[in-house]
């Protein structure tokens, strides 16, 4: 499956649908007849309680899909991990065990075989049923991070991670930035430590920002991916991986020749690190496996890393990990455009994670 244009997306207004910010720090979607209704009949009944108000936005990710891959990558299926030497981490003992990730995504099948032992609970915050024929691209970064090397064969990152998943994403793509607000403070209520969003494309709308800085706020790691424009986010910002949040990580796509893709955004203040992100096989609906590209791919397996050094590391935190996996980069080509100037490195990262708690 190519994703390149997966998040080169169109966003439009739900007609008469708004995303409600609440002094409390809690969300909610309101639906009125119109604007004049809702600021009346709705607003200035609540002034008192409400922080902030925006329309909610649809957001249609473009992705074309292909048949299942039956064919080993250049770097082989599990290219990526071993890539970022993941298996040094492992060798010690950490693979993820006890860390919980939120997947704000599309469907996750929690009946693959490769993510039933490591999925805790699914929730869907639209109300469409589930096409597994289209609907992959949850279950894909799921994998990534967790999937069960002793049930299939692709290997997550943080295999012993497990999965929360909140879906917003329908079966064509789309779906609203209220439903991903509710899926993002869901999956931190069930114990989240990381919030995985391959997703993008989103106007800088105040509310999702506003969410994000509350659970940076909380502790908890915001993974997001830079996109598949080709754009440099410095100069034409693209959200929620533009909005630079404290405790936010944004990702690019690199080859396995350890190249920058062409379609991955990039900026050298806005984007933080590259990941693999090109011809990543995972899983998809119907205990299949299939490749797919882009930056959807490569910041689930910064989540992945995550996972493992806070399994290494419980009483680190969240700004701690950001920090070790953007100061231990392999620098192996001139001009990655990220703020980091490199890939990410599972085995650096965690010790320069043991050498920055070590210091305190």
């Amino acid at each position: 499956m190519s994703e390149q244009n997966a998040q080169a997306c169109t966003s439009a207004t739900v007609k008469n649908q708004y995303v409600v910010g609440w002094e409390d720090g809690t969300y909610t979607i309101e639906n009125a007849t119109s604007d004049d209704d809702f600021r009346k009949n709705f607003v200035n009944k609540k002034l008192a309680l409400i922080r902030h108000v925006d329309r909610d936005y649809k957001i249609q990710l473009q992705v074309n899909q292909n048949s299942e891959v039956t064919v080993q990558a250049a770097g082989g299926l599990n290219w990526g991990p071993t890539k970022v030497e993941a298996s040094s981490v492992w060798s010690q003992g950490f693979q993820g065990q006890n860390i919980k990730v939120g997947v704000v995504d599309g469907m996750v099948d929690a009946t693959h075989s490769q993510l039933a032992p490591n999925v805790i609970s699914v929730t869907q915050f639209n109300n469409e049923a589930n096409d597994p024929a289209r609907n992959k691209h949850g279950s894909h970064v799921s994998g990534i991070i967790a999937a069960d090397p002793n049930m299939g064969p692709v290997t997550g990152v943080a295999p012993k991670a497990k999965i929360i998943g909140g879906q917003f994403i329908d079966n064509a793509g789309g779906g609203s930035l209220g439903e991903a607000i509710l899926a993002m403070n869901h999956v931190a209520n069930q114990g989240a430590k990381i919030i995985n969003m391959s997703w993008g494309g989103a106007p800088c709308v105040q509310n999702l920002k506003s969410a994000m800085e509350q659970l940076s706020a909380q502790n908890i790691l915001l993974v997001t991916a830079a996109g598949n424009e080709g754009i440099n986010l410095d100069y034409s910002p693209s959200y929620p991986a533009a909005f630079g949040v404290l405790n936010q990580i944004n990702v690019a796509a690199t080859t396995v020749d350890d190249m920058m893709i062409y379609f991955s955004n990039r900026g050298f203040r806005t984007v933080n690190i590259a990941a693999p992100g090109v011809g990543i096989y995972s899983t998809v609906p119907t205990n299949k496996i299939e490749a797919m590209d882009g930056t959807s791919m490569a910041a689930p397996l910064v989540s992945g890393v995550a996972a493992l050094l806070f399994s290494a590391e419980p009483t680190a935190s969240a700004q701690q990990v950001k920090l070790a996996i953007l100061n231990s980069v392999d620098t192996p080509m001139a001009g990655l455009q990220v703020s980091s100037r490199g890939r990410i490195n599972a085995r650096k990262a965690l010790d320069q994670l043991r050498l920055i708690l070590s210091s305190k």
